[in-house]
């Protein structure tokens, strides 16, 4: 059965709203530490409160993020616990590519000192 496009673009929207440094940040501190307020976040992060804030407000009204009010605190959490499976792929999928990508580099370099080693004996043969 062919994907529906209302299920392509919720899709998406999905991976648009994780798609900012600063909310896979977020999204890692609060799987490990679990319901965590804007000023802990902050300080876990060493970002100002308006920043952890915005993307704190961006993961929530996607549903990735619920938010708990604790007399003046506000506590924030995973919405599903899934999310740290998410995040766990995705390192492993990105430590795979990165093991690639050393390989390449260490081909690379190890074909640099080759090409240096190799010294081309001048034509003796032009007049």
């Amino acid at each position: 059965m062919k994907p529906s496009p209302a299920l392509q673009i919720l899709k998406a929207e999905f991976f648009r709203a994780l798609a900012h440094p600063v909310r896979i940040r977020l999204l890692e501190v609060l799987v490990k530490s679990g319901p965590t307020s804007v000023q802990d976040l902050q300080k876990a992060l060493g970002i100002d409160q308006p920043i952890v804030s915005q993307q704190l407000a961006r993961l929530r009204s996607s549903g990735i993020v619920v938010a708990r009010k604790q007399r003046t605190t506000t506590f924030y959490t995973v919405a599903d616990p899934l999310i740290a499976e998410l995040l766990r792929v995705a390192k492993d999928i990105l430590n795979r590519h990165l093991v690639g990508v050393q390989g390449l580099l260490r081909e690379l370099k190890s074909d640099r000192r080759v090409s240096s080693k190799v010294r081309l004996k001048p034509d003796t043969t032009t007049v």
